[in-house]
């Protein structure tokens, strides 16, 4: 069912032909520009990227989740800066990722995508107008990080189940489906226009917790979610505000040549991961996370006791979800 021996062991060709135009325009561009003196000063940055795209195609967390807190807390890189290089690079890279799944015919459930890319579209724009300009960046990153290891504790709890049964695909999808994702898809895109990435892990909660979709299917639907949200931020930044940076624009330069590849080698490495090894990659993401978080912005007392909070309230928000899941 979820495996394909013949589409697994051979690279898909529209992700070649995609490999191939951006890795060619590249390297014209920074050959004519002559520009390769830019990693003298973004080493850093590419680094982290490497392991950011490969978590990107490898987990519901987009690049940005790993790129954000460590632009913006270690590499002292402006909020704004982190957030339109976000979108851009994930444009790169989510969309080899995206290609890569397509190209393997890995199993997705499309109904997923589409409704919360729909809610996702309405909810970029509103974020980025309405909600961005008003919000700290790292109190809104304190509390997703608490929200998103609460679902970590439930997804963890309802595994321990030895008969937990998941499926493929949500099951008996009817309207109610509908307006439940799109809905889930509005708040997701509102945190992806804050960090340039949220709407590929909140809703994976849904799917996983309430719909009990399979995290081998949850993961790469949420991979292709992010794809198509990202590029339209990207447009937004660059067409619509006009904002993009051009200290964006160097970081996005220096790193697009990388991302291109290990995205997708992590959706190939999680397409070969068994259900609950990739729950297990997962569980590690959001703790390193959450404990990443907490030793660079060092909470006040206040602060922390609000993430507490936060935890306890999301594992019940969760738990609650799971005790209710759709049969």
């Amino acid at each position: 069912m979820l495996s394909n021996k013949i589409h697994k062991t051979r690279i898909p060709w529209v992700y070649l032909i995609f490999l191939t135009v951006v890795q060619s325009s590249w390297f014209w561009y920074m050959f004519s520009h002559k520009n390769f003196e830019i990693y003298d000063r973004q080493w850093a940055t590419v680094l982290t990227m490497i392991f950011g795209s490969f978590i990107g195609g490898a987990s519901p967390e987009g690049s940005a989740a790993v790129a954000y807190p460590v632009f913006t807390l270690l590499l002292k890189i402006a909020p704004p800066i982190a957030r339109n290089f976000a979108f851009a690079i994930q444009s790169i890279g989510m969309t080899s990722a995206s290609l890569f799944i397509i190209g393997m015919k890995l199993k997705v459930d499309w109904n997923y995508i589409i409704f919360v890319t729909v809610g996702g579209v309405f909810g970029l724009f509103l974020g980025t107008y309405y909600v961005v300009p008003y919000i700290s960046p790292i109190q809104a990153k304190l509390f997703f990080v608490s929200l998103y290891l609460s679902f970590g504790i439930a997804l963890w709890l309802q595994n321990r189940r030895p008969q937990r049964v998941v499926f493929d695909k949500i099951q008996n999808f009817q309207n109610a489906d509908r307006g439940r994702l799109i809905i889930f898809g509005l708040v997701g895109g509102i945190i992806s226009s804050i960090f340039g990435t949220g709407i590929n892990i909140f809703t994976f909660c849904l799917m996983t917790i309430y719909y009990r979709v399979s995290e081998k299917v949850a993961t790469p639907s949420s991979v292709i979610i992010m794809t198509m949200e990202t590029i339209l931020g990207l447009f937004i930044h660059t067409q619509l505000i006009d904002d993009f940076q051009p200290e964006a624009f160097e970081i996005w330069l220096a790193c697009v040549p990388f991302v291109a590849i290990f995205a997708p080698l992590g959706a190939l490495v999680i397409s070969k991961m068994p259900r609950r090894s990739i729950a297990t990659l997962l569980y590690c993401i959001l703790i390193v996370q959450f404990l990443g978080a907490m030793i660079v912005i060092k909470p006040s007392l206040v602060q922390f006791s609000v993430c507490i909070l936060i935890l306890g309230c999301g594992t019940g928000l969760f738990g609650y979800l799971a005790r209710i899941r759709k049969s």
